[in-house]
C-alpha cells in the first residue's frame, strides 16, 4: 500500500463530487480512478480532482492499483459493486441504501460476514460535529439514561418526480438517515408506527409516495423515538435533534446561513433563513466520514457504520413503509 490510500470513486453525481473533493483534499488519500457510464461527467471530475476516467466500474476495481473504493453510484448498482469489492478483497464505503430489495440485502449479508475486507455504509450524519458531540455526552451519562429522542428532518423542496420513481419511497430514501441516528442513540428498534400524507408534491402523488411523514419507534430499551419528515421547508434545510434523559436534555439546532442578527422596528434579534442544502449542512460530516473510512482501512478500527448498520436501518425503513400502508404498528422481527 502506498503512503497515500489509493481510492477508486464509482459514481460522479452530487454525492460523488463531494467524495471526490474530500479524497483530493485529504493528505492521506489519492483519487486514482473515477468510474461513471457518463464519460463526460467522469472526465469532469478527473479534470478537477485527479485520477483517470473510465466508463467501466468493474474495470476500476483493480486490487493492484487501488487500496479502497467509494461507491456513490445509483442504488441499484450498490449490491453488485459491494460484492465485487468483497471478491477482490478491496475495502469499500458505499452510499445508502444497500438495495431496495431486502432479500438481496439479506443475501449479501452472509458474504460480508465472511469477507476479509471491510465494508462501510455512508450514514454521514453520525459524523456531524454537533450530533457526534451529543452522542458522546449521552454515552458519557451526562443526561442519565436516554428516554426520548426527537429528530426533525425537512428538505427545502421535493426532489424531481423521476428521482422519486426510483428512490424506493420517502422511508427508504430520506427517513433512513433518521432511522440510523435512532439506532446510533438508543440501540435496536423493536416496534415501528408510521403515518404519511401527500399534501403538496405532485411527484410523490404520481408515484404513490408521501411528502409528509411522522414515525414513532420503540427501542429494545423502552426508549421512544419520534421522527418528523417533510419534503419541503420554507425557511431552509431543517435539521434538529433532541435527546432527553433522566438527568437533562441535549439538543442540536439548525445551522443558520448567517450568524448576524438584526433588531429594528419590526424585528428583535431576527436571523435570516437556515442553510439551504444538505451538502452544505453536512460538509464537515462527509469529510469526517472519509477520515473514519481511512482509519478503518489503515487500522481496522473506526467509527464507520457497518454493513449491519445499513441492513438494520433498512429493516426499520421496511417496517415504517408497511406500517404507513397498513395503519398498524409493525415489529421489526416481522420484517426480518
Amino acid at each position: 500500500m502506498s503512503s497515500a490510500l489509493r481510492i477508486a470513486l464509482i459514481g460522479t453525481g452530487r454525492i460523488g463530487k463531494v467524495h471526490a473533493a474530500n479524497i483530493a483534499s485529504c493528505a492521506d488519500t489519492e483519487l486514482v480512478v473515477v468510474a461513471d457510464p457518463m464519460a463526460e461527467s467522469a472526465e469532469d471530475v478527473v479534470q478537477r480532482f485527479g485520477g483517470r476516467a473510465t466508463e467501466d466500474a468493474l474495470a476500476a476495481l483493480d486490487r493492484d492499483l487501488v487500496d479502497a473504493v467509494v461507491v456513490a453510484s445509483p442504488t441499484p448498482t450498490h449490491i453488485e459493486l459491494i460484492g465485487a469489492c468483497i471478491d477482490r478483497g478491496i475495502p469499500v464505503l458505499s452510499e445508502k441504501p444497500i438495495d431496495l430489495d431486502m432479500g438481496r440485502v439479506e443475501a449479501l449479508r452472509s458474504r460480508v460476514e465472511r469477507a476479509v475486507s471491510a465494508v462501510a455504509i455512508g450514514f454521514n450524519q453520525r459524523f456531524d460535529p454537533a450530533i457526534a458531540e451529543v452522542h458522546r455526552r449521552v454515552v458519557a451519562g451526562e443526561i442519565g439514561g436516554i428516554e426520548q429522542l426527537a429528530i426533525t428532518s425537512r428538505d427545502p423542496g421535493p426532489p424531481p418526480a423521476a428521482y422519486i420513481a426510483i428512490s424506493g419511497g420517502i422511508f427508504r430514501d430520506m427517513t433512513i438517515h433518521d432511522f440510523d441516528l435512532a439506532r446510533f442513540f438508543v440501540g435496536e428498534i423493536e416496534e415501528v408506527t408510521a403515518v404519511g400524507s401527500c399534501l403538496f408534491d405532485a411527484g410523490a402523488r404520481e408515484h404513490d409516495d408521501f411528502d409528509t411523514v411522522a414515525v414513532t419507534l420503540k427501542a429494545r430499551t423502552g426508549a421512544i423515538v419520534t421522527i418528523t419528515n417533510s419534503r419541503h421547508s420554507s425557511f431552509g434545510y431543517d435539521q434538529r435533534i433532541e435527546a432527553f434523559g433522566s438527568e437533562g436534555l441535549l439538543s442540536v439546532e439548525n445551522v443558520p446561513a448567517s450568524h448576524v442578527n438584526v433588531s429594528n422596528a419590526t424585528h428583535s434579534g431576527a436571523r435570516g433563513p437556515v442553510i439551504e442544502q444538505f451538502l452544505e449542512r453536512y460538509a464537515n460530516a462527509y469529510a469526517r466520514e472519509l477520515d473514519a473510512f481511512v482509519a478503518l482501512v489503515r487500522k481496522g478500527e473506526s467509527s464507520s457504520p457497518t454493513f449491519n448498520d445499513g441492513w438494520a436501518a433498512q429493516v426499520v425503513a421496511e417496517a415504517a413503509h408497511q406500517s404507513a400502508r397498513s395503519g398498524r404498528t409493525v415489529r421489526t422481527d416481522e420484517v426480518i
